[in-house]
């Protein structure tokens, strides 16, 4: 029984799919993560830790009602539920013992020592690579595309025209959605934070030669002609240690808390398997 639910469970965890529609070798790596997990999870609620873990009514429901969720109507949960030999009762038990493994893990993790400010500082003193910020500009554009000679040219000379008339944020979106032919358009044309070598080549060096609130020549990339607009400079160098410090203990934190069940789950009696 609890075979086929964690054949049912990865499936939508590592394929984001129903059993039924893997393909070979996803079923067979489906059925090996399949066996490995179970294996593990017998281990944990063998332990001591598990002795006395009760899962509350309510967090059964929601999980249960998660699953539902996944599929487009309760026929097809229940044939793949038919499929693994699993009835509706033995859904909720299969569930209940899937949580319990998840409450025995958290009560392993809680004991992990806490992240420090000093241990995020250390990290980010010994990693700086992670945190330099490239250089970056926050872009939009006006896009109008050609097919011809004649068209280029009428495109030209519509965005030079707009290029007096568009100097704030405002007026250069509102142009933006009346006339620019990109998807952007319906955004006031933002492009977004845009970094080195994320543009076409022939406007990266205009586009990055902007001064905030700057707006462009008339440039040509091979999809048509284009105004850019720097709304923003994002400086380059190091993000400031305050600026990453909770991302840096979240993700220690994370860390820690996995070491702490990995190194858990390797000292359990192999005899509980």
């Amino acid at each position: 029984m609890q075979l086929g639910y964690l054949e049912l469970k990865l499936s939508w965890e590592l394929f984001k799919k129903a059993p039924e529609t893997l393909s070979d070798p996803e079923r067979n790596r489906l059925a090996e993560v399949a066996r490995k997990q179970d294996s593990i999870e017998q281990r944990i609620l063998a332990s001591r830790e598990a002795a006395n873990v009760v899962v509350p009514a309510a967090t059964l429901q929601t999980r249960l009602k998660e699953i539902r969720q996944r599929y487009p109507n309760p026929d097809e949960l229940a044939h793949d539920l038919e499929r693994i030999g699993l009835a509706a009762g033995d859904l909720d038990k299969a569930v209940e013992r899937d949580l319990r493994v998840e409450a025995v893990l958290e009560k392993v993790a809680s004991q992990a020592a806490p992240v420090t400010a000093v241990d995020a500082e250390i990290y980010y003193r010994l990693h700086p690579e992670a945190f330099d910020r490239p250089e970056a500009r926050r872009l939009r554009h006006i896009l109008i595309t050609f097919n011809n000679d004649q068209e280029k040219a009428r495109a030209a000379v519509q965005l030079e025209g707009l290029r007096s008339t568009v100097k704030n944020t405002e007026k250069f979106a509102a142009a933006a959605l009346r006339h620019s032919q990109c998807p952007t358009a319906m955004e006031g044309g933002q492009l977004g934070v845009v970094k080195r070598q994320q543009l076409y080549a022939e406007l990266e060096p205009s586009a990055f030669a902007l001064a905030e609130g700057e707006i462009s020549a008339v440039l040509e990339s091979p999809i048509g002609l284009h105004l850019v607009r720097c709304d923003e400079i994002l400086a380059s160098g190091m993000l400031p240690f305050a600026d990453v410090r909770q991302r840096i203990i979240e993700r220690l934190t994370d860390k820690r808390r996995g070491e702490a069940q990995r190194d858990w789950i390797k000292r359990l009696p192999a005899a509980a398997r």
